[in-house]
């Protein structure tokens, strides 16, 4: 009997001794990536001509507008007009920043972006009894800033790690025919190691001009973003 009660209070001792220890070597805490506040990036910039017939052209000319048997790209629906697409530069490029307000690592945070881009030039050239006999948007650029959802999974070091966002916001665009305003909502997700990253992503932006007349027009780019984020 006295055996055993010796036996009981030293494994008591023993469990007492090594139970926390025991419990601390059990529990593992995988590292973290490290929270990351500022993104700035270069952005490679392909557009697509989006419904040109509807805006700008119905805009400019007051009148519906469709597309045209060739040689001519489109014509007013009464046949008075025909319009010709001279010019429409598909390929731009932008630089960006993006700051995380409370940090960026895993999971769900807040993101805002501020961009300057260019967009296309586009020039039209018109044959008909209208008064408009050309129409010329050149050297146009957009200063963009927005705000959204970022849901990022990132790995800590130089893993590789991902995320994806979504965003809207406002912008302002000068050109050589005047100045305007947008609005945007832009799409996507990249991966990245360490501080260096990749992304694709696309922007609609519906862009509002005064002159020649009121007008507006769509873009659609496959917005291709290298960053560096600190």
């Amino acid at each position: 009997m006295r055996l055993t009660t010796w036996r009981i209070l030293t494994l008591a001792m023993v469990v007492t001794t090594l139970g926390p220890e025991g419990a601390e070597a059990q529990t593992y805490t995988p590292p973290q990536a490290r929270r990351q506040f500022i993104s700035v990036g270069y952005d490679w910039l392909y557009t697509w001509p989006q419904r040109l017939a509807d805006h700008p052209l119905e805009d400019l000319l007051g009148t519906l507008v469709d597309a045209a048997e060739p040689p001519h790209d489109y014509r007013t629906r009464d046949g008075n007009t025909v319009i010709d697409l001279l010019e429409f530069t598909r390929r731009g490029q932008g630089v960006s920043v993006t700051v995380y307000p409370i940090g960026m690592s895993d999971g769900p945070t807040l993101g805002v972006r501020g961009s300057v881009e260019t967009l296309p030039d586009i020039r039209f050239a018109f044959d008909g009894p209208g008064a408009l006999d050309a129409y010329a948007l050149t050297n146009a650029i957009a200063y963009d800033v927005g705000a959204g959802l970022y849901v990022a999974d990132r790995a800590p070091g130089w893993g590789l790690g991902s995320y994806a966002f979504i965003l809207g916001g406002v912008g302002k665009i000068t050109s050589d025919i005047g100045s305007g305003r947008r609005y945007f909502g832009e799409g996507g997700g990249g991966i990245q190691s360490g501080p260096l990253g990749f992304e694709i992503s696309v922007k609609f932006g519906w862009n509002q001009l005064s002159e020649p007349v009121d007008h507006s027009f769509y873009t659609l780019p496959i917005n291709l973003r290298a960053t560096v984020s600190f």
